[in-house]
């Protein structure tokens, strides 16, 4: 059995390539991709070469960890049936080939327990419960303040800011610089940060990834405020000391997301409590992958992109 899949053979350099896949057990379930997104955060530090190293980091990869598909077969011990629409958070299951986070292709084999069925009716946006499941962890930490104060208009600032609307009594603000994503608040108000006079912001969470901000915003915050970091930084945050100590600031790195997460935020959209729409701008067929990626990391108006393997199988 195999799939075609996104490699990245070294930084900057992508193809499309035939790869065999591991054999499914009794635990696994076989899944035929239809849709996978493209991360501008992790999956562009992959692309430039710049992503810190970890263990498992090397090159070829297959990047992604946002799909969904159907499942077309499922081990006896895999909790799933076959014909089930599922989102799948990437896998492990191309022999020498790193999958790193290894969603993006059009058959994957992963354990039952990492396929999370989804609602029928949301098609390529289940793409998305892997960010909406970043958020969420973000804010739901024991004893975490909800973001009065959201930086950056992405994706993940807006699932985000929708997120605490959902879940608290907070209504946040939200920095965006780019006045082609100021657009697209429901319920909560966008502005650029040069206009925003406030330094009593209770709990400010950064999306942005920008590592020069943490001196501005921690100047923002009210006495024993708190900054937290929801983005990913390839390079080293700093900070100076005395504003720091004088408000007594915390700050707090939100990690990655668990099941419990996607389940929740999975939960909340079937509720209707969490709307994931609007925020696809851009799809391509898989077979244009390499252009596709392009245009995701370098195309200041695509929000998300994502790629349709459907006819790529």
């Amino acid at each position: 059995m195999n799939a075609l899949a996104v490699v990245l053979e070294k930084p900057q350099r992508l193809a499309l390539s035939r790869l065999d896949l591991s054999p499914p057990g009794d635990e696994d379930v076989v899944v035929d991709i239809e849709w996978s997104g493209i991360s501008t955060g992790t999956e562009r530090l992959l692309w430039s070469g710049r992503m810190p190293h970890f263990p498992g980091m090397g090159y070829p990869l297959v990047p992604g960890y946002e799909s969904v598909g159907r499942v077309t077969a499922a081990g006896p011990a895999s909790g799933r049936q076959v014909g089930e629409r599922v989102f799948v958070p990437g896998a492990r299951c191309f022999g020498d080939v790193r999958g790193l986070f290894g969603g993006a292709a059009s058959r994957l084999v992963v354990p039952g327990r990492r396929a999370v069925p989804i609602r029928e009716d949301l098609g390529e946006r289940g793409i998305l419960l892997a960010l909406a499941a970043t958020a969420y962890h973000a804010l739901s930490v024991d004893g975490a303040h909800a973001p009065d104060l959201i930086v950056g208009h992405g994706v993940l600032g807006r699932l985000l800011a929708r997120i605490a609307l959902a879940v608290t009594d907070q209504v946040p603000v939200v920095w965006e610089r780019n006045p082609q994503r100021a657009a697209g608040a429901v319920g909560y108000r966008v502005v650029d940060p040069a206009e925003d006079l406030r330094r009593d912001y209770r709990a400010i969470y950064d999306v942005s990834g920008d590592a020069s901000l943490l001196d501005d915003l921690i100047a923002r915050l009210a006495p024993r405020g708190e900054v937290v970091l929801a983005g990913f930084y390839d390079e080293p945050l700093s900070f100076a000391f005395p504003p720091a100590f004088m408000r007594e600031v915390r700050i707090r790195v939100a990690a990655e997301w668990g099941d419990a997460d996607l389940v929740a935020v999975r939960d909340l959209v079937d509720a209707d409590r969490l709307s994931l729409d609007d925020l696809i701008t851009h799809q391509q067929p898989a077979t244009e992958a390499e252009s596709a990626y392009r245009v995701a990391f370098d195309d200041p108006a695509c929000l998300k992109m994502v790629l349709d393997w459907r006819i790529a199988a």
